[in-house]
């Protein structure tokens, strides 16, 4: 048997342990993956081989053997989360469950292998995802900051720092422009010491008419001492003037390249699929459009031409100082290869202390955002102690963190300054050694102290600068990790396009699951005609709301597939297929804008008289004309100025007016006054005709007006019919309207008596 090569599910397993597979000859191995764990929950290795015939777990190490589990032994399979470990049972039917433990850094890949086997065993064709989320490093190792994000020890500096330009060479004049000027006012900087130099050696020195000074033939003391000083004025003034124009052209060039990266960041937010927004928290995201783009904007708008500026300075000041006296300059530049050194090591010390900063940022802006939400909620069970302890902690990790990074920094950056002050003390000597020798003029030898003092600038900057630019880095990488997620397929140039759908849909074995390995649709079968309507009935977590996300195509399924109109819809055009879909929400979301902007929302080109129809049809109309602007009335964010039962009636409204050929009904009267209901029933009555409509509802007698039941449970299609048809059968549909009914028929808190009879 061969070394099998390195893929998200056939890792490379030790020779050693080749060997004793040799048993599997012949058999098609479909997974083989290491724990990272022992079987006594020791750290040590575990080696999972699953096989078209068998699943077998070897140890690495130690003389236990193998376990060998044949796939039609295997009764079922599942993980079981645990503190700090997760574990893979495997149940046979007969014989011990074989236990496999792990770490909590492997659930998503065991979560999967655990899927594998179980397709396996029911004579399912084996599907497995060509790519995992990633918690550590695949090239050092190291703990990522965040799932699937980058690590900040293999950052790309350079390339980073290139793509950051990159948004700068969008505005090529400017760009160029802004680089010359730079080019222009280093040079004029070079020149104030050499004017120096004159002045003391060929006016105020004893041999001053030997002295040859460029451009001045004049030997007479005074006339010489005049033109010095008015060409070192010209020469400020040139600089100041150069150094206005510069940073007024570089802080434009910058500030349209950060708006451009914004408007990227913002874009991708936008395009990319609900599954990245699953596990992430909004104030976390906003982080990043907030500070971790202001950290790229100092970069960009202040510093760009700095660097330039100050690597041009560094360079012809280092010409000027070797020109002058190459051995003065070997001596001052004596601890730069050191400090070279330490920098290289420091760095990824550094940029893992801003790496965690700007986590930690997320985590204080997730709580923040998430507080002030919740501020209701908070106020309403009196916890804002305790949601002020948890800012508090969130912060204090905060400030560790920063506290660790620039303590460390600032050890490194004293010390490095301290040792090249050393220069001028080896200057003075030598160079005063050089005077007294005739070797070097007064005049050079301030020159020389002049540059050297010029050198430390650009040193103490960049210093400075590395700082900062680690944390823009930390930043930068966060910023492009959204800006190069994979959006969803909007412009699919094979795609489908079909700019009115009948409505007929179909699921045929369709599996999914929120989180890997643990589907919940378990091959779901339905198929559904054009224009009719289908209730949706289960208890919670069956998979109800999953089966819509399908088909708003939120997600897609793992295996199996839906139809729409016969076609595939991976297929379709994504925006032809969600431009026909309409969805009114149990908890409706409206926008910071007017209520006739709401109803608009999904038709931007619908006239006044349109919303007013869509309003007085979702039975809004009424309540809108008595607010104070009526239909100009402000909403408030997520209509917040609004009750629960208008925002309904707007959303439906909005859904009306969008004129979709597939509604999706999701609790959309669970807000409603029993009258307004009954107006909202007759409203969705008219709405609903000759469209295809799914409709959900926990209140079971609101669905008594669908053409057929779908029951959800477990993950499956359990029943279908009519209502009648359903109750006849005394099944799960009919169990659970009885529960129903006994548990209105209960009067409450908040029960009515009459409750029973009405959802009979």
């Amino acid at each position: 048997m061969n070394a099998i090569a390195e893929k998200p599910f056939q890792e490379i397993m030790p020779k050693a342990i080749l060997a004793k597979l040799g048993n599997l000859n012949g058999d098609t191995i479909h997974i083989l993956v290491a724990t990272d764990l022992d079987a006594h929950l020791r750290y040590g290795v575990q080696w999972v081989v699953v096989t078209d015939r068998q699943v077998v777990v070897v140890p690495e190490q130690g003389d236990n053997g193998q376990i060998i589990v044949p796939i039609e032994e295997v009764k079922s399979v599942k993980v079981e989360e645990r503190v700090g470990s997760g574990t893979l049972e495997i149940e046979r039917k007969t014989g011990a469950t074989v236990s496999v433990p792990y770490s909590r850094t492997m659930m998503s890949k065991f979560a999967e292998v655990a899927d594998a086997i179980r397709q396996l065993s029911e004579d399912e064709a084996l599907e497995l995802p060509t790519q995992l989320e990633e918690t550590h490093c695949h090239t050092c190792g190291k703990r990522l900051p965040e799932k699937n994000g980058v690590c900040a020890a293999c950052l790309k500096k350079w390339e980073t720092f290139r793509r950051i330009v990159s948004y700068m060479a969008a505005y090529p004049v400017k760009m160029v422009v802004t680089i010359l000027l730079t080019l222009v006012s280093a040079l004029l900087t070079l020149l104030p010491p050499k004017v120096t130099q004159y002045v003391i050696d060929g006016v105020l020195g004893s041999d001053f008419a030997l002295v040859v000074i460029p451009f001045i033939e004049t030997t007479d003391r005074v006339e010489r001492l005049g033109l010095l000083i008015s060409a070192l004025v010209v020469v400020r003034v040139a600089i100041w003037g150069i150094e206005v124009a510069t940073q007024w052209l570089g802080r434009s060039l910058g500030l349209r390249a950060i708006g451009d990266l914004r408007e990227d960041l913002y874009r991708a937010f936008q395009l990319l699929p609900v599954r990245f927004y699953d596990k992430r928290k909004v104030g976390a995201l906003v982080s990043r459009m907030t500070n971790d783009t202001d950290r790229m904007e100092g970069l960009m708008v202040y510093d760009f031409y700095f660097i330039f500026s100050n690597i041009m300075m560094f360079v012809g000041i280092l010409g000027l100082l070797f020109w002058t006296s190459w051995e003065l300059t070997l001596y001052v530049l004596a601890p730069i290869p050191l400090i070279i050194f330490a920098g290289t090591k420091i760095w990824y010390r550094i940029m893992g202390f801003w790496t965690r900063w700007s986590g930690k940022w997320s985590r204080l802006y997730a709580q923040l955002n998430e507080s002030i939400h919740g501020i209701r909620v908070v106020k309403a069970f009196a916890q804002e102690e305790r949601e002020g302890k948890r800012f508090d902690e969130h912060n204090e990790a905060l400030m560790d963190v920063s506290v660790g990074g620039e303590r460390l920094w600032f050890a490194f950056f004293t010390v490095t300054n301290f040792f090249m002050s050393f220069g001028v003390f080896f200057v003075w000597y030598i160079g005063g050694r050089q005077i007294l020798n005739d070797e070097l003029s007064l005049g050079e030898l301030m020159a020389f102290l002049s540059y050297l003092w010029m050198l430390y600038q650009p040193l103490r900057w960049f210093g400075d600068f590395y700082s900062f630019i680690l944390r823009a880095f930390a930043s930068a990488q966060r910023v492009f990790e959204v800006v190069d997620g994979e959006p969803e397929p909007f412009d699919n140039p094979n795609a489908v396009r079909k700019e009115r759908i009948d409505g007929d849909l179909k699921f045929e074995n369709v599996y999914f699951g929120y989180d890997p390995g643990k589907p919940v649709l378990k091959g779901v079968d339905l198929d559904v005609k054009a224009g009719e309507m289908i209730g949706l009935v289960g208890k919670s977590g069956t998979g109800k709301s999953t089966l819509i996300n399908l088909i708003c195509r939120f997600y897609d399924p793992d295996r199996g597939q839906v139809l729409v109109d016969g076609v595939p819809m991976n297929d379709l055009a994504l925006n032809d297929l969600r431009s026909q879909i309409g969805m009114v929400h149990q908890q409706p979301f409206l926008f910071d804008g007017t209520i006739a902007d709401n109803i608009a929302y999904g038709n931007p080109s619908a006239t006044f008289d349109d919303v007013i129809r869509a309003a007085l049809a979702a039975e809004a109309h009424e309540f809108i004309v008595k607010k104070p602007d009526g239909y100009d009335m402000r909403v408030g964010e997520r209509g917040n100025r609004l009750s629960g039962g208008e925002k309904q009636r707007i959303s439906i409204a909005r859904a009306i007016l969008h004129d979709p050929r597939i509604l999706i009904l999701d609790e959309a009267t669970s807000s409603l006054d029993t009258p307004t209901e009954k107006k909202i029933q007759a409203a969705i009555a008219r709405l609903v005709e000759g469209r295809t409509t799914f409709a959900i509802a926990h209140r079971l007698s609101t669905l008594r007006s669908a053409d057929r039941l779908v029951v959800i449970d477990e993950g499956k299609v359990a029943e279908e019919g009519s209502h009648e048809e359903l109750m006849e059968r005394q099944g799960i549909f009919y169990r659970l309207v009885k529960t129903q009914q006994e548990s209105t028929a209960v009067v409450g808190v908040g029960a009515i008596e009459g409750d029973a009879a009405e959802d009979s």
